[in-house]
């Protein structure tokens, strides 16, 4: 066969239920044997603990204290961490260590490490919102630590958790394919005959931030996927659902999406050079250095009613018990400030603090976050936390 006209075969993932619900009971009788332990009536999942703030701060205290320390040791879901470790070490000379570790195998680490009394991990940017909201730190697991000098920049709804950054998952498609632009206008129309079997994103059964997506949409997202129903259709929304929200995530499970694993599977499956066939995908923005990097041809679905996709947000907390306490608050400020976080930035994201500028490696067609995208609630983590079992469930039963 002509490998210039080929259709790239999609690899679904076998979905890891058995690893799931092992790493699920793991963490869960982690916790409960830490709820076994005395408590301070303050650390029951649904209790959120203030943010510490030292009552005084000086920076140039904080470094030379940290110095004193030597090392730290962050974990991070993105490799990109290895690069914030290496430049904060180049600024401070204390020896930082950044590891790549999924969300939930960091969380069972920090338990772990906590009710052992032996805290090796400082500290981690963490993406599960809900899991750190609902577990992490109403267990006092990790802490919430406030750069004083730095708050001034640092929105209130962005303080506890303290939000370090935001990433963006988005619609793609296949402009080789559709040079006239994004095939679907409405995603409402991704629930519909035509696009049965070819709309792809990842595993709500194991990718933490497309559960919370759905579960946020099922909330505050009911209203938007209502007009924007009207408007596809021309009238309103007839459902047995509690509401649209749950009524789009339905037809959506409904129509045989492609669930993957890995964002790299759903970028080959739609934009790869010698794809042929026309595909929809969710993936994170960052999938765009394959753009150049890997010739895809991809772009963002824009004028997507209502939102081209969503963003989530990554937190910083500092592990409670860890031996480093000063160098962990000085990565904090470091992640705080452009000079810190802009390595996570270079494929795109916001900065939980208005003192950094956006970064200029958001993909073309993506210029206002604040009304393409649909946003996580900050308020809605607890909710997402004791969500995320009927969301996953409702999806389970829709799914087959």
């Amino acid at each position: 066969m002509d490998s210039r006209h080929m259709t790239i075969p999609i690899r679904p993932t076998r979905r890891p239920t058995r690893r799931l619900a092992a790493a699920a009971v793991g963490i869960a009788a982690l916790v409960a044997a830490a709820a076994c332990a005395p408590s301070s009536g303050n650390d029951q999942p649904g209790a959120l603990p203030s943010a510490s703030v030292d009552a005084t701060f000086d920076l140039d205290a904080l470094v030379a204290a940290a110095k004193e320390e030597g090392s730290v040791l962050v974990y991070d879901s993105t490799g990109d961490i290895k690069k914030v470790a290496e430049a904060f070490t180049a600024k401070y000379g204390i020896k930082a260590e950044g590891v790549k570790s999924d969300t939930q195998k960091t969380a069972e680490k920090l338990v772990r490490e906590k009710e052992a009394g032996n805290v090796a991990v400082d500290l981690t940017l963490f993406s599960d919102g809900p899991l750190l909201a609902g577990e992490l730190l109403p267990r006092q697991v990790v802490y919430t630590w406030l750069p004083p000098d730095l708050l001034k920049d640092i929105p209130e709804t962005n303080r506890n958790p303290l939000l370090v950054l935001s990433k963006a998952n988005v619609w793609v498609y296949n402009p080789k394919i559709y040079p006239n632009g994004c095939p679907v206008k409405n995603v409402w129309e991704l629930t519909e005959d035509s696009w049965r079997g070819k709309v792809l994103l990842q595993d709500p059964l194991g990718k933490a931030t497309i559960v919370q997506w759905l579960s946020q949409t099922a909330g505050h997202g009911a209203a938007p996927l209502a007009d924007a129903y009207q408007r596809h259709t021309g009238k309103a929304l007839q459902t047995t659902e509690k509401n649209a929200g749950w009524e789009w995530v339905k037809k959506l499970a409904k129509n045989k999406p492609i669930i993957n694993s890995e964002d790299e599977n759903i970028a080959a499956a739609v934009a790869a050079p010698q794809q042929t066939e026309g595909r929809i995908g969710l993936l994170s923005i960052a999938k765009f250095r394959d753009v150049e990097g890997k010739g895809y041809h991809m772009a963002v679905c824009e004028g997507l009613t209502p939102w081209v996709g969503f963003s989530y947000s990554k937190y910083v907390a500092i592990a409670t018990g860890t031996k480093h306490p000063n160098a962990a608050k000085l990565f904090v400020h470091f992640v705080m400030t452009q000079e810190g976080i802009k390595h996570e930035m270079e494929e795109g994201g916001v900065s939980g603090s208005t003192a950094v500028p956006p970064s200029d490696g958001n993909p073309k067609g993506l210029t206002d976050w604040g009304t393409q995208l649909f946003a996580m609630d900050p308020k809605g983590l607890l909710d997402d936390y004791q969500n995320t079992q009927p969301v996953q469930d409702f999806w389970r039963v829709q799914h087959k």
